[in-house]
């Protein structure tokens, strides 16, 4: 046999680096449970310059004040997850109910022990600033929680100046059962919610569909509607630096 040697060369490339992909990049905490977050993120972006990157933490099974207290220990570890050592420009832990029950600042102090100085975002922060963006301070509230959250979610907000003129609430303890909710019972929830002296619908919880039926019940109710996850999309985008409009989610993304 003919003794073959390898003649092996590799041609020297000239790198060129830039920051990688994304001018406006999020980073997302999510739970082990979500199903909704990133598929609503990724259909309100409307170019690549807003980007995001994600990892979870474990809460699965009840949702219970208890359970969702227990979130605060797993964030920073969760946080260092997110592009570590690559640019951030904003930070969100999508749980409207665990960042009832903890406290944005709470929540913030967590993730920003592992990443300093970022901004961080949490839906019921962005649920407040949007509805007083819109001028809309007598609101009609839909949740999938039991009320030992609910009665957390009414007192956070009358202590921000808002006037709940209806409460309405699916009374749901499992995390699935709360993925699981169709678009279509949000939409009725939304409805029966409503009331006269309500300048807009808030929909609460990360976990659910309502970013689907948002224009649906606008165009109905002729009211602004604000989701925790379209209003917590919305805070990310402007805190990254994004001034863009966006259609077709609410008159929320597109006026302001």
């Amino acid at each position: 046999m003919e003794n073959t040697q390898s003649s092996f060369e590799s041609i020297p490339l000239q790198p060129q680096f830039d920051e990688g992909p994304g001018k406006y990049r999020i980073g997302l905490v999510l739970l082990s449970s979500d199903y909704a977050t990133e598929r609503d993120f990724m259909n309100m972006r409307d170019n690549d310059d807003i980007i995001f990157y994600s990892t979870r933490i474990p809460l699965a099974g009840e949702i219970t004040v208890e359970s969702l207290a227990t979130s605060a220990a797993e964030l920073t570890s969760a946080t260092k997850l997110l592009q570590p050592g690559g640019r951030l420009d904003v930070l969100a832990y999508s749980c409207t109910s665990a960042s009832v029950v903890l406290g944005h600042t709470r929540v913030e102090q967590a993730m920003q022990l592992a990443r300093p100085g970022i901004p961080c975002v949490t839906p019921i922060s962005a649920a407040i600033e949007a509805l007083q963006t819109l001028k809309t301070l007598r609101v009609s509230v839909v949740t999938p929680y039991i009320d030992s959250i609910n009665t957390k979610f009414n007192d956070k907000f009358l202590s921000e100046g808002l006037d709940i003129k209806k409460f309405a609430s699916f009374g749901l303890l499992q995390d699935l059962d709360m993925a699981n909710l169709t678009s279509e019972a949000i939409y009725q929830g939304a409805l029966q919610a409503d009331h006269e002296d309500s300048e807009a619908i808030f929909i609460s919880c990360t976990a659910i569909r309502a970013v689907d039926v948002i224009e649906r019940i606008e165009d109905t109710l002729g009211k602004p509607v604000v989701t925790s996850i379209q209003a917590m999309y919305w805070q990310c985008i402007r805190r990254a630096g994004y001034t863009g409009k966006l259609s077709g989610y609410g008159k929320l993304l597109a006026e302001h």
